[in-house]
């Protein structure tokens, strides 16, 4: 007696099925329903620490090399944006970005030297070492900020093309196209030869040189991406999401915050940068409404803040004990479980 086969739509298992749809939702449905509240509070950020998030997943997550200094990435890229838009008359925005990106990754290959001798947690903290020069370097010299008094300079506006992407739906649309088409090329790296050795020196690095993977190439070109990916970020977390260009938007929380996310996410995956970014981005939002409205009349605004970096943390802690290989594993358990999905 044969048992009857569970119903599935060949359709939904396709992988371009959920990227396209949501693409279609992002573009054709977020705009006209959103207010300017969420495009700046919420989509703009959270679509800028995913890109970072995609950024640091090919080094750590794919390539193995731990790197706590992803905002100092992100912080040359800033600024380098402000400064190439600025000193080059001419020169359209988005070309003032992948020239920022370019100067990321010329960063990023330089302080990626070490990983030819160092590896795990010593790697780590040797990272670290760029975070301290970046912040050093922008508040040293003040070439890098136009001399500004204050070390904080606005934004330049958003045009491209003529068409002006200021306002909070524009930013964000500006954002999306960046991060979609970066994303595009990342998941295709990921899936070539090249990609295949960022994995093989992952998983062993003894084994990957033996079979002829140029392990000094393979080290430096994560690093060069990675960073390339990141410093687009950074410029966008300035133009797009702060409005302005400073050194305190990307100390060493942030580093710490986008690694966080990948490893919340799911490493070695790309859907898993933007589902940790999501949990980073929303779940503290939920938070700090939730004890304004529950302890807002009994504790200060310090506490509550406080409480909410407490309870999220332990949360964060609850779940990478609960599922250590991130969202992306939880939702793909999730989908085997579905009928038409599995």
């Amino acid at each position: 007696m044969t048992t009857p086969s569970r119903p599935s739509l060949p359709l939904l298992k396709n992988p371009w099925i959920a990227p396209l749809l949501a693409l279609v939702i992002a573009y054709g449905v977020v705009p006209f329903l959103s207010g300017s509240y969420v495009f700046d509070a919420i989509l703009t950020p959270f679509l800028v620490l995913s890109l970072a998030g995609v950024g640091l997943n090919l080094l750590t997550g794919y390539t193995g090399q731990l790197s706590l200094g992803s905002a100092a990435f992100m912080a040359v890229g800033a600024f380098a944006a402000f400064n190439f838009n600025l000193r080059i008359p001419g020169l359209p925005l988005v070309a003032s970005i992948l020239l920022a990106g370019a100067s990321a990754a010329l960063i990023g290959i330089v302080f990626g030297l070490p990983s030819l001798r160092l590896k795990g947690f010593y790697l780590a903290v040797s990272t670290l070492a760029i975070q301290f020069f970046v912040q050093w370097a922008l508040t040293k010299f003040g070439w890098f900020s136009n001399n500004s008094p204050s070390g904080v300079i606005d934004a330049p506006p958003l045009h491209v093309l003529g068409i002006s992407f200021d306002s909070a739906v524009g930013r964000y649309l500006f954002t999306l196209t960046i991060v979609t088409i970066l994303t595009a090329l990342s998941w295709r790296l990921v899936t070539t030869r090249t990609g295949h050795h960022f994995i093989a020196v992952r998983d062993h690095e003894l084994a990957a040189k033996v079979l002829g993977v140029p392990i000094l190439r393979t080290k430096l070109l994560a690093f060069g991406l990675s960073s390339f990916i990141i410093g687009v970020a950074g410029a966008l977390w300035a133009f797009a999401y702060l409005r302005t260009v400073e050194s305190a938007g990307f100390n060493l929380d942030r580093s710490f915050q986008i690694v966080f996310i990948i490893i919340i996410g799911g490493l070695a995956t790309i859907r898993g940068s933007f589902l940790g970014a999501a949990l980073i981005v929303v779940f503290p939002l939920i938070l700090s409404r939730l004890g304004s409205f529950l302890l807002g009349n009994i504790f200060n605004s310090g506490v509550l803040e406080m409480s909410q970096r407490i309870v999220l943390g332990t949360l964060i802690i609850l779940f990478l004990i609960a599922e250590p290989n991130g969202l992306a594993a939880l939702l793909e358990r999730l989908k085997r479980r579905i009928p038409l999905l599995s």
